[in-house]
Formats: C-alpha cells, structure tokens, sequence
C-alpha cells in the first residue's frame, strides 16, 4: 500500500483563470522501491444555497438569556443615598463586581476577619488619605502596604501640605528629587528606626508622631502609627528620590524592606476568608504579593475564601496574574475594577461607610 512521504512537496505555478493550485506529491511505496509523482487536483465547490428548511428552533422562553430585567439598573431617586445608589447598579459585570466587593469586604470587617490595602503612589498623590484614613478608624483596614513613593508623598504632604513636583520643570536644571527635608528627614527615620529593629513603616509614622508636622492629618503613614495598624513599605533600590541624597543607606533600605516583607507575609497568612486590595501598584506590590502568598502556602497555612481585588485604571499583566488570579485559583474569588482611583476609591468608602 503506498503512502505520502512527507519530504518533498512541490506546489506548481497555477495558470491564470484557474480557480485553485495544482499540487504534486512523491509518491512511495511501503517497500521503498518505487517512485512516483502523482498531481492532485483541488477539490471545487459550486454556488449552493443552504436549505434551511430543516433548522431546528425553540421556545424564546426556554432559554438562559445572561442579561435579564431582574438585574437591570434601577433609576436613583434624589436624596435616597449612597445605599440606594449602589442598590440602583445592574447585578451585570463590574457593577456586580463593585457589589461583590463591597460585600466581602462588609463581610471580612463583621467576621473579624483581614483587610490589607496595597497602595501605590497614585493613591495618595491624588488626595484619598482623607478616605482611607477615615476607612482605617472605622475597622476596614487591618494592615497596608506600600512601596516607596507613597512613604515620599505622604511624608510631603505631612511637611508640607503639598507633593508631587513638576519633573518635566525640575529635571533639567538637576533640582529634581531633591527638596532638602524630604531626603534628610526621611533617610534619618529610616536609618535610625532600623537601627532599632523597625521596619520602614514603622520607622517613618514614629518619626511623623515626633515631628508633630502641621498638616500630620492628611498622613496615612502617621495615621497608622497612631492607630496601631501595621504598615509595610516595599523598596526598589533606586526608585525612589531618597536613594539621592547622602544620607541614604542601602543597608538600612534594604534590612527595613525585608523586615517589612516579613511582617507582611505575617499579615498575608492570617488573610483566610479576608480581602486584599492592590490600589495602582502596577509592579512591586502584586509582586511582593505573590511571594508572602508562596511563603504562606509553603508553611500550610490556608488562605480559603481569600477575596483579592485589583483596582486601578487599566488592566495590566501582573496586578491580574499575581493578584486577581493566582492567588484565588480554587481557593477564592478575584476581581478587577477599572476606573480612576480619584473616582473609585471614595465610592468604594461611601459604599462601605453606609449602612
């Protein structure tokens, strides 16, 4: 019986007005002994109309439809209230995504069980720690983390009352990154506080309840110290402005964020059915995230009914793998919620805050 052998194939020029190519195969037969070629013409279809006579149709109402009346939006009613807002959302995608969220985190806080924060510099440069420090003193954060620019920005703010300069102005006369307090102050709290077996956070908010700045109100890392809820910040060596000035030191940087990092896998372990919130970190944070989670099933602690929330204003590779997905895979539900933290995140507040 002869068969194809698959080495040589030739398709030959198609002459013009054909409607298909004309293929030769070598041919060989099973005992090797002899060849052939043998030309395979293409096989044509006509111009047939589908009979449709036969189609197979059923009741519209026997269906599974995914959108229903049930779970449309409802129209709000001036003066009804934040509760009345949320109830007027469609139980359809993100807006049954924000439901859900609020509930799990309503739920974590009434069952006593964890809410950590993860916040990137975005959070705070666009004016929310008014809102998550009011969500801190009413028992919806258990624990926060942070990288290094938000320690920047809020100290800033603490000083201050402002941050976030102009870099595109500042860079190219060399005064970016080095406003005089910033790097002083922030370096000597963070090299004297890990002297003294701190972390970074800790470090900063003791040193921020010492200097009793004017606008110290507006400081989610003081309020943390004030209200004795842990707060971890995660470095990148050469991130941040501080790593600039002198007085930085790589070895206090570094020993602060892995003792940070362990504290954080600490408060990721006793996550079991609690909610873990990544808001505008978009690298080290669902990185730092992924590893206390590693570190936690290693040990074999369970994370069950583990809720993780990615919020931020676009969907990007590592806050979905690392936090939204990953994490949750089995064990736990993940959602992402795309919008402008500005908008979200007091929303969010507003949702929780109302009974």
């Amino acid at each position: 019986m002869p068969f194809v052998f698959p080495i040589l194939c030739s398709i030959a020029r198609a002459k013009r007005g054909t409607t298909g190519l004309r293929v030769s195969v070598l041919i060989l037969s099973r005992d090797l002994r002899s060849l052939r070629w043998v030309i395979l013409m293409p096989v044509k279809f006509p111009y047939e109309d589908f009979d449709l006579s036969g189609v197979r149709t059923y009741p519209l109402a026997s269906r599974k439809s995914k959108a229903n009346a049930a779970d449309f939006a409802k129209p709000y009613r001036a003066g009804s209230g934040v509760a009345a807002l949320l109830e007027s959302f469609p139980a359809i995608l993100a807006a049954a995504d924000f439901k859900a969220v609020v509930a799990a985190i309503r739920g974590a806080r009434d069952g006593d069980r964890g809410i950590i924060w993860g916040l990137g510099a975005h959070v705070v440069k666009t004016g929310l720690g008014p809102i998550l420090i009011d969500l801190m003193e009413r028992g919806f954060v258990s624990a926060l983390a942070t990288n290094g620019a938000v320690v920047i920005h809020d100290f800033e703010l603490a000083l201050s009352g402002g941050t976030s300069e102009d870099v595109d102005e500042a860079l190219g006369p060399g005064r970016f990154g080095m406003a005089q307090e910033t790097g002083e102050l922030l370096n000597a709290a963070i090299n004297d506080g890990v002297k003294q077996g701190l972390g970074l956070g800790q470090a900063v908010g003791l040193r921020l309840r010492e200097l009793k700045p004017a606008h110290e109100h507006l400081s989610i890392v003081a309020a943390a110290a004030r209200l004795q809820i842990p707060i971890t910040v995660h470095v990148a060596i050469g991130t941040d402005i501080i790593h600039m000035h002198p007085r930085a030191s790589g070895a206090a940087l570094g020993e602060g964020s892995l003792r940070d990092f362990r504290f954080f896998v600490s408060n990721v372990a006793r996550l079991k059915g609690g909610v873990y919130l990544n808001c505008g970190s978009a690298v080290v944070l669902p990185e730092v995230f992924l590893k206390a989670v590693a570190i936690a099933r290693n040990r074999g602690t369970s994370l069950d009914q583990l809720t993780t929330v990615n919020l931020d204003f676009t969907r990007l590779y590592r806050p979905q793998t690392n936090v939204v997905s990953r994490p949750v895979a089995g064990i736990g539900k993940g959602y992402s919620l795309v919008g402008h933290h500005e908008i979200m995140i007091p929303l969010l507040a507003a949702a929780l805050v109302e009974p």
